[in-house]
Parts: C-alpha cells; sequence; structure tokens
C-alpha cells in the first residue's frame, strides 16, 4: 500500500514536519519576546507567562487575515522557482541560525533567518534576478521600521503615562501597572502569533504549490496548514526560551511593571500594523527597540547600549548568515534527495 505513494509525496511530508518544527523553535526561540518583560517585573511566574503567551499565539487565529503568509507565499519569490530543493535549504538555513544565537542567549529574528533562507537558496538555484524585488525591500526596511516605531511608541507611551500618574502615589502605580501588564502582554502575544506563525503558513503554502497540491490561484492555503502552524508556535512558546528571556528583560534596561506596559503595548501596537499590511517583521526588532525606547525615557544612562549594540549586530548578521547556509544546504540536498 505504502510503496505505490509516489516518492515525491513523502519528501513533501518530510518538508513540512521540517516546517512545523522551524514553527515550534519560532515560538521556543521568540517566546522571551512576549513574556521576558513580564516575568522580568515579576507580575508574572515563568510558567505562567509561558502559558499565557501561547494561549493568544493560538488564539491569534481569530483574529488576523493571512496577509503575512500570502507575502511569504507568493511575495518574496518569482512563481516557478520554488522546489523542494529550495524549500529545504531556506528551512535548514533559517533552523541553523536559530540554534546558534539561542545557544548564546541572543536574541535574533526568526522571521529574518526565514527570508535569508529563502533568498539564499533561491540566489542558489537560480540566481537573484528570481527573488521580487517589492517583496524583499519592503521586508528589508522593516528590518529598521519595525524596532524605530517600537523605540518611538514606547518612549511615548512612558511620556504619557509619566504625564497621567505624575500625581499618584508610586505604590498605587505599581498595582495599577501589574494589573494593566496582563493585558499588554496578551495583546504583545497575539501580535507575535499573528504575524510570526504565518510566516510558516506562507513557506508550507509555497511548497504545496510548487508541489501541485495546491493552486497557486488559491486565496488560501489549507485549513489543516493554518491550524498546525498556530498551535505548533503556542506549544514553542509554552516551551520557553529561557537564554534569552535574561537578556530581553534584565540587561538592556530594568523594567518596572509601568515601562513593561509600555513597552509591549507599543511593540503590540506596531506588530499589529504590520500584520494588517502584510509585512513579516521581527517580534525580536520590535519589542528591542520598545524596551530601549521606555528605558531611554528614564535616562539614556539607564540603557546598556554594549548590549543593544550587540544584539543589532545580530540583526545585521541575520539574513546574510541564514542566506549563507540556506545556499549550502540547497547544493547538499541536490545529493540528498
Amino acid at each position: 500500500m505504502v510503496s505505490s505513494v509516489p516518492i515525491g509525496f513523502w519528501i513533501i511530508v518530510l518538508l513540512v514536519v521540517l516546517a512545523v518544527a522551524f514553527d515550534f523553535m519560532n515560538g521556543f526561540h521568540d517566546a522571551a519576546n512576549s513574556i521576558a518583560t513580564v516575568v522580568s517585573t515579576g507580575v508574572l511566574k515563568p510558567q505562567t507567562a509561558v502559558a499565557f503567551a501561547a494561549f493568544f499565539n493560538v488564539v491569534a487565529i481569530l483574529i488576523f487575515q493571512l496577509k503575512v503568509a500570502a507575502t511569504i507565499g507568493k511575495g518574496i519569490v518569482e512563481p516557478g522557482v520554488v522546489d523542494h530543493y529550495v524549500v529545504f535549504g531556506a528551512l535548514v538555513g533559517a533552523i541553523t541560525w536559530n540554534l546558534i544565537t539561542w545557544w548564546y542567549g541572543i536574541p535574533s529574528s526568526s522571521s529574518h533567518a526565514l527570508i535569508g533562507g529563502i533568498v539564499g537558496a533561491v540566489i542558489a538555484k537560480a540566481g537573484a534576478g528570481k527573488l521580487v524585488g517589492a517583496g524583499i525591500m519592503k521586508t528589508v526596511a522593516f528590518i529598521f521600521v519595525s524596532p524605530a516605531l517600537g523605540f518611538l511608541l514606547g518612549a511615548l507611551m512612558m511620556v504619557l503615562v509619566a504625564w497621567v500618574c505624575r500625581r499618584m502615589p508610586p505604590l498605587r502605580v505599581d498595582g495599577w501597572f501589574r494589573r494593566l501588564q496582563l493585558v499588554s502582554a496578551g495583546a504583545y502575544s497575539l501580535g507575535h502569533g499573528g504575524n510570526d506563525a504565518q510566516k510558516t503558513i506562507g513557506i508550507i503554502w509555497m511548497l504545496l504549490i510548487a508541489a501541485g497540491y495546491v493552486g497557486a490561484a488559491d486565496k488560501a492555503p489549507p485549513a489543516w496548514v493554518i491550524w498546525v502552524c498556530y498551535l505548533a508556535i503556542g506549544a514553542g512558546t509554552l516551551f520557553g526560551g529561557w537564554r534569552i528571556v535574561k537578556t530581553m528583560g534584565q540587561k538592556i534596561t530594568k523594567l518596572k511593571p509601568v515601562g513593561g506596559f509600555c513597552a509591549e503595548t507599543g511593540g503590540a501596537i506596531t506588530l499589529f500594523t504590520a500584520t494588517a499590511l502584510g509585512i513579516p517583521v521581527s517580534t525580536t526588532h520590535t519589542i528591542t527597540g520598545a524596551i530601549v525606547g521606555v528605558g531611554s525615557v528614564r535616562s539614556p544612562s539607564a540603557v546598556r547600549w554594549g548590549v543593544a549594540g550587540n544584539i543589532v549586530w545580530a540583526w545585521i548578521f541575520t539574513i546574510p548568515a541564514s542566506a549563507f547556509v540556506a545556499a549550502v544546504a540547497y547544493w547538499f540536498s541536490l545529493q540528498l534527495f
């Protein structure tokens, strides 16, 4: 019975499993983005925080349209270029960079690792001319726009809150924002799930189109792809990425509940906006920018700029590093499959 199934089918199954593994790792790697502030301020215990964030990661399936998935699936590479070799190379490049940065506790971008992986594998196969310039430029531009917008919104929120609460006793302010931070953390986790799960949906959609299992004109991927990807990222968040939590929550700047609320709210607004526009952004870049914005309002010296600078270097290297690994993996897969 099994022998009658074409070998191509089993290759597709293995690649879908690999993509879901990347999605799980995305949640695991980026869990710190959702929970670092709420854990570091003491509002939630780590175990409670990851369950809280994972729940909202999955609930995002009910909130957002699949515009980011469409950008990844159809807006990065010209039709007809993608095959199982390209998808294999892209996923290996992204997963390898995620593992390296997780091991060293560096909050890099799973999103841009995936984009870099796609770019590297496609260039290895057909050259840069087969990339869709508009989709690539939109993604690259938001490497700078999303942290800048997070910084601006986080700083503005901090200034606004300081003005509104200027006559309130500090203990009362702290008590209020311990409650409000649950709202902001939930909103940020919604944005995280909504933007990041769709990236894996997009690459599986890309694979299924290339294999002929889904029509290129279809406006949405199969429902099972959507549910599996949202559940996988939620499961990844549930396991957490504790090495990165410390960097995000304490090493950049010391946060109190009011600062955590402002950073998460600024980050959530940025993610909601980008997802509505169909732009795959880095949740890591976004929350880092917001945290730095909050810290800089208190005092420029409150931000450990050396740590922030090291994170920026990781951002710069993410796309080329994952692209290089993806190109090597693409060439290897030609011999493997």
